[in-house]
């Protein structure tokens, strides 16, 4: 009778050997994807046969084709580097899923405003079926409201998204930007947009938020007092 031993290998192995990084192993784990198991000290172990199926899926698995979109609300998180960090952190993602890379679609812009050329340009390739996959790193980054939407009508011609992270600290710049921004909104829509009170609201708030914010409201937004 011959025993066959199974070898068991850490995840540091099974990233270097599969050429994936941490986050890509964790959640194909987290998918169920791949099984491990877990060491009397606690550690988590893969079996060498779940690294071998995973090479033989990989062969048969037609490449997806995938569109990375980024957003940030301002030229100066722009200029900060933001949206080149999302970007490089999406091409990561998508070289290791094996992903082959149609387009890099970015916008400088709230995530409230519906009229953003990138997410036109975005929802155009879903349209014309050009894509198998919009790859963002947060949900917010698509969209502030209405996420679901769009995912229902991306779904329905077939494409997925992929958020690659799932918890981010608000930018406060951000929320602060979009809290003003619905404001003028619906005061526009109350009073007429070129009407005194929306601006009067929108001071108003503004200074509310300059008071009760740990931080100067003015400098965050980048506005002479």
């Amino acid at each position: 009778m011959v025993w066959v031993v199974e070898e068991f290998l850490s995840p540091r192995d099974v990233c270097r050997i599969l050429g994936v990084s941490y986050i890509t192993l964790w959640r194909w784990i987290r998918e169920g994807r791949i099984k491990v198991i877990r060491s009397p000290s606690g550690r988590y172990l893969i079996p060498r046969s779940e690294i071998e199926r995973l090479k033989g899926e990989e062969k048969r698995i037609e490449r997806v084709k995938a569109v990375i979109y980024a957003r940030v609300s301002s030229s100066k998180q722009k200029e900060q580097g933001d949206l080149d960090r999302q970007v490089e952190l999406l091409k990561k993602y998508a070289n290791e899923a094996g992903y082959i890379i149609v387009d890099i679609i970015t916008d400088v812009g709230s995530g409230l405003k519906e009229e953003r050329r990138g997410l036109k340009k975005l929802m155009k390739m879903v349209v014309d079926r050009r894509v198998d996959a919009v790859l963002i790193t947060y949900r917010d980054r698509l969209t502030r409201f209405g996420y679901e939407y769009l995912q229902f009508f991306f779904e329905k011609y077939g494409v997925r998204i992929e958020e690659v992270l799932h918890e981010e600290k608000e930018p406060l710049e951000e929320l602060v930007e979009d809290f003003l921004a619905i404001i003028a909104s619906f005061a526009g829509k109350i009073y007429g947009k070129r009407s005194h009170k929306v601006k009067k609201l929108v001071k108003r708030n503004k200074k509310f938020l300059q008071e009760t914010l740990p931080v100067n409201i003015e400098k965050l937004l980048g506005e002479k007092q």
